[in-house]
């Protein structure tokens, strides 16, 4: 058993470095750039609008409310969304980055948000011009969707465009098991163990069986109590949770990063120095050290924003927004929000705090990863550190496991229909409570491997309908903001395209 276990870790080990290896991770980066471009750079030249759009809307009625029972609001959804791509990557993995990359990939981190913008911008709009009801009533969109309808409908593609969608529900159903659930319940467990441990001064208490698994129950009761209540439950609680667990992080964060206030300007000197590595380039070894910054930062911020995978536009696309391009922009906003705020904050609180060695990024106690993090925040805090940094990770991992329950409900729609989605259910809080004993380090690594694969059928699609996005972008560019009288695009299907149009000026006479 324990020649096949080590023979499964050895080749998932292989496959993963090709599907987060250079090559991977240039084909997401470069699909960003490919959408900047294609969009006129949009994330640019209508940033203010953005803005205007998202945050300007957080209060209206028609951004928080849902007219249609069967649907979210445009909050909601970004809520949901959210809450599946803040999660430990925004704590564990941005020091990871540090560590392994430099404080330079936090530079690169930043590339990879701007351009990840248009990635996911690409993927709402798409998700929302090719949404269809289920029997349900409810709205279900994704890469699946596109892939079979979009891509699908290319001459000499339905075959592909089948194929494709079938292959990508597969990797979004066996990655919900591993990174949306296993990996952010095991990461719970072991921060309150090792926050408990360090509180009451028993080490024995950070691996400590009966107390991981009682926390896993616990938190299998309320993640069932949420779940069971289907897609507006999940929404209304990730309404509730998200907003105060960002701005409790980023007030945490900010007020450590204000102590440090004299470290700030050594720490982003660190930040572009490392990016660009002038002193190394003088020395010969610039383009490897360069190189390698690049990489992490990259990585670490594909996976903390998941730009590019397809996953988070299976719940914008519940949104009950008519616009395709309004929740392009809510996308945008994800992954600034995700990235540019939250990943950043913890890089500061990181290089401000004196834990790691500013130009190499190498933590001086040897601690890496959720322990380098604590570590920064304990340095400030004192022992209520551990607790904040605990009670973060608990909201960050759990909120994440909510938002990849839906995920996986929906790749299991895709793939055996409606009714059976209680099947999904019940195997998914098996799974939560199996995180709290198991040691579930191959599962979680073999499911980041099919959560990079994810990335393949869904840039693909994107890609062969990128003409679409920009078609789409441009019509609502000159509709919305140059108030040109130009037909709307809202959906591939003629039927939903008539609503849509009717609802749209009902509102407009509203």
């Amino acid at each position: 058993m324990d020649n096949l276990t080590n023979t499964i870790a050895s080749v998932n080990s292989a496959v993963n470095d090709v599907v987060w290896g250079v090559p991977a991770l240039t084909l997401l980066i470069g699909t960003g750039i490919l959408m900047t471009v294609l969009t006129g750079f949009f994330q640019f030249t209508h940033f203010g609008h953005t803005m205007k759009e998202t945050i300007g809307k957080l209060f209206h009625k028609s951004t928080t409310k849902s007219s249609d029972k069967n649907s979210i609001s445009q909050f909601q959804a970004l809520c949901t969304a959210l809450s599946a791509t803040i999660g430990t990557g925004n704590i564990a993995g941005v020091a990871y980055a540090i560590t392994m990359g430099g404080p330079g990939a936090v530079f690169w981190m930043w590339i990879a948000a701007v351009v990840g913008m248009m990635t996911n911008y690409s993927e709402n709009v798409l998700g929302i011009y090719f949404r269809r009801r289920n029997r349900e009533k409810e709205w279900s969109g994704g890469a699946m969707y596109y892939l079979r309808d979009g891509l699908g409908a290319k001459k000499n593609l339905k075959t592909v465009g089948k194929v494709l969608a079938v292959l990508f529900s597969i990797f979004a159903v066996i990655a919900s098991f591993g990174i949306g659930n296993m990996s952010q319940i095991s990461t719970i467990r072991e921060s309150i163990l090792t926050s408990a441990a360090d509180l009451s001064g028993n080490a024995a208490l950070a691996s400590d069986m009966t107390g991981g698994l009682i926390i896993a129950a616990v938190l299998m009761i309320v993640a069932f109590l949420v779940i069971i209540g289907g897609l507006k439950r999940i929404a209304e609680t990730n309404e509730k949770i998200v907003p105060f667990m960002a701005l409790f992080y980023i007030l945490g964060s900010l007020i450590i990063i204000i102590m440090n206030a004299g470290q700030l300007l050594p720490a982003f000197g660190a930040i572009f120095r490392g990016a660009f590595n002038f002193r190394a380039a003088a020395g010969g070894v610039g383009g490897a050290v360069i190189a390698r910054a690049m990489t992490w930062g990259f990585k670490r911020g594909v996976f903390s924003n998941e730009a590019g995978l397809g996953s988070s536009v299976m719940v914008h696309s519940t949104s009950d927004v008519k616009e395709p391009a309004t929740q392009g922009i809510w996308g945008i906003f994800e992954v600034f929000m995700d990235t540019i705020i939250v990943c950043t904050m913890t890089a500061l609180v990181i290089l401000t705090s004196g834990v790691v060695n500013l130009e190499t990024g190498e933590s001086l106690s040897g601690i890496t990863d959720l322990g380098l993090t604590t570590e920064a925040f304990t340095k400030s805090f004192g022992s209520f550190g551990g607790i904040f940094v605990a009670v973060a990770v608990t909201l960050f991992a759990f909120s994440t496991c909510l938002g990849w329950s839906f995920y996986g409900k929906k790749a299991w729609e895709f793939l055996f229909g409606t009714k059976s989605t209680i099947v999904y259910k019940v195997l998914f809080l098996a799974a939560i409570l199996a995180s709290g004993i198991l040691d579930t380090a191959l599962a979680i690594n073999l499911s980041d491997t099919f959560n990079g694969l994810m990335a393949i059928p869904n840039l693909i699609g994107v890609i062969v309908l990128s003409g679409l996005v920009r078609k789409i972008t441009k019509n609502y560019i000159d509709r919305r903001l140059k108030k040109k009288e130009v037909k709307p695009m809202l959906s591939a299907f003629p039927e939903i395209q008539e609503s849509m149009e009717k609802a749209l000026e009902e509102e407009k006479n509203s």
